[in-house]
């Protein structure tokens, strides 16, 4: 089951959501309730085969320790 990134074409808030069956599902909008939303392409990070950071892992796209902890971490520079 995906997890899948929507943006509300209302007020533009960004949210993600768990994907049974239907991919092309559209989702209403938690915010404002708009049901015009689309799915937007998510960003996957990792370490290469060579060992070397790709250029999301490593990046200081995070605000805080606090929030690569709720992320569970991954390669950012905080959960070092």
């Amino acid at each position: 089951m995906p997890i899948y990134e929507y943006r509300c074409s209302e007020c533009g808030k960004v949210f993600e959501e768990l994907v049974f069956g239907d991919r092309d599902k559209k989702f209403p909008c938690p915010a404002c309730a708009a049901a015009s939303t689309e799915k937007i392409p998510s960003v996957i990070g990792g370490i290469s085969m060579g060992g070397t950071m790709s250029p999301a892992c490593g990046s200081t796209s995070c605000a805080s320790a606090s929030a690569c902890a709720a992320s569970g971490g991954g390669c950012c520079p905080h959960a070092q």
